[in-house]
């Protein structure tokens, strides 16, 4: 049963306010979001697959009146606990994950999702006879048009609770931090939560918990909890509305269950944290909110990552409302990498946010996409760009809603044009590049060709200049396969960086 709440603190002034961040001077924030791949984080808690089904809607059936939806492609991704997982990788941090799954084919598919990861030690217990948690999307135009659940949000077997607290005992002693990612589905029910606080208490290791339900006695003890307002409200019945209320709440949560600290995400309103050392509040961080899905993932990865790495509780927390500002200004359940994190901390680089890693890249392509845009692709080494190489790219704008740019990386360039090439290094090219509204993202690939490229971002429009043929594309018959077309760009004569480059010689 969850323990006395109190209704107020008379420690607190009743004119009190919550102190602005910045907190006592810390590390510098840069070096802070570098030092996260060090982390090495221990995850217990309910993995579930997340699949997503795109289609098109063109016509109601003959059997009922309900759209069909013509399947294009899908989608399955980690969620739930495995979402945590997803973004303490994504981060570079080295992560064992502990879970259950049912002897059926959603956790055959979660278990390859999971172990392919990279630096992730899965131990994925299997229940016989339960299914494993899954949740299937179908979205048609960007917009989700149905939900449909697979779950028994039953207790796992006892004797495999046994079990998975013995694993944990015996791996919470090789990382630095536990986190219990609790979605109400069986695997840290009755007593577990208790029990691995205490095996991590044995260990040496703080434990980050990621709560549900209303008694938050089963988590007694844990150095940070990290319920959202309406959470908050259910766990200790008192008001959330005001900042003095919250506090309050935070105050009576902390008390209650001896937690070291409180971290409530609060939505627009930021964030606010808790701890033996005071009240710090982390203003919002989203210049615009498109999705939650998965946030609260975030800021626990986030948070349990700067803690494993050594970083103060108040900068760790500063960290993960700035991902958390992050993943909710994109589209679907997205994750923050460590140049994201260091893109926002300097805003400073404009344009150059457009210039993205490859899987940043192929992540933002999926987010245009589930918008319902239409994304185009062309490529080339634009050494020097010229009105050629701008034409091309305004025509292949015209065909799309979001333009994607891929630059040969200078070793490419050396390999097909010679060892006096390229001229410009390839961060002045993708520079240039982006600095052009035409342009929606630019990204570099090593290989001669960008085919593997184009594989990975499954481009609707591919555009090419006419000295090409549509069968000499590279990639023209990927493109087509899955229902995209091949588009040749006028071009404008006496435009060329090699004869360029000749004059400039001569």
């Amino acid at each position: 049963m969850q323990g006395p709440v109190p209704t107020a603190d008379p420690a607190l002034p009743a004119d009190h306010t919550t102190p602005p961040f910045p907190v006592a001077p810390g590390p510098d924030l840069g070096e802070a979001v570098r030092q996260l791949k060090r982390a090495s984080v221990l995850v217990v808690g309910d993995a579930m697959l997340d699949r997503y089904v795109y289609g098109q809607i063109k016509r109601i059936s003959p059997e009922a009146p309900v759209p069909i939806l013509t399947v294009e492609r899908e989608v399955a991704m980690p969620g739930g606990a495995g979402n945590v997982v997803r973004n303490l990788t994504a981060l570079g941090a080295a992560v064992a994950f502990l879970s259950v799954v049912g002897d059926d084919q959603a956790g055959s598919d979660l278990t390859g999702l999971i172990g392919g990861q990279p630096g992730v030690e899965p131990w994925l217990l299997v229940q016989g006879g339960r299914a494993t948690t899954s949740k299937t999307r179908f979205i048609a135009s960007g917009q989700q048009i149905m939900r449909a659940d697979h779950e028994i949000a039953r207790a796992i077997h006892e004797r495999l609770a046994d079990r998975l607290v013995r694993i944990a005992a015996d791996t919470v002693a090789a990382t630095s931090v536990m986190v219990l990612s609790d979605y109400n589905k069986g695997v840290l029910a009755g007593e577990v939560p208790a029990r691995l606080i205490a095996a991590a208490r044995a260990a040496g290791r703080r434990v980050v918990v990621d709560p549900k339900g209303l008694d938050y006695g089963r988590y007694a003890g844990a150095d940070v909890i990290t319920p959202n307002r309406a959470e908050l409200a259910l766990a200790t019945g008192l008001p959330v509305e005001t900042e003095e209320e919250i506090v309050l709440a935070c105050r009576a949560l902390r008390d209650a269950h001896g937690f070291g600290a409180v971290l409530v995400t609060r939505s627009e309103d930021g964030m606010t944290l808790l701890d033996g050392d005071g009240l710090h509040h982390f203003p919002a961080e989203a210049p615009e909110v498109h999705d939650v899905s998965g946030a609260g993932d975030t800021v626990v990865a986030v948070l349990a990552a700067g803690m494993a790495s050594g970083l103060a509780l108040p900068v760790a927390a500063r960290l993960a409302n700035i991902a958390g500002g992050l993943v909710v200004g994109k589209v679907g359940t997205a994750v923050a990498r460590e140049n994201d994190l260091l893109e926002a901390l300097t805003p400073e680089r404009g344009t150059l946010r457009k210039v993205m890693r490859r899987a940043s890249a192929a992540e933002q392509v999926e987010r245009w996409r589930q918008r319902g845009w239409r994304v185009g692709f062309t490529n080339g080494c634009f050494d020097l760009l010229h009105p050629g190489h701008v034409h091309l790219l305004e025509q292949a704008r015209s065909w799309c809603d979001r333009l994607v740019v891929g630059v040969n990386a200078d070793t490419s360039v050396k390999r097909l044009k010679g060892p006096s090439r390229p001229i410009q290094q390839e961060a002045a090219r993708a520079a240039v590049l982006a600095s052009l509204s035409t342009v929606d993202l630019v990204t570099v690939f090593e290989e001669d060709t960008p085919v593997e490229l184009i594989r990975l971002l499954r481009p609707d429009v591919l555009v090419k200049g006419a000295d090409y043929a549509v069968d000499q594309v590279v990639g023209g018959e990927l493109v087509q396969e899955w229902g995209g077309v091949v588009k040749l760009a006028e071009l404008l004569p006496g435009n060329s960086t090699t004869a360029t480059v000749a004059r400039i010689r001569g």
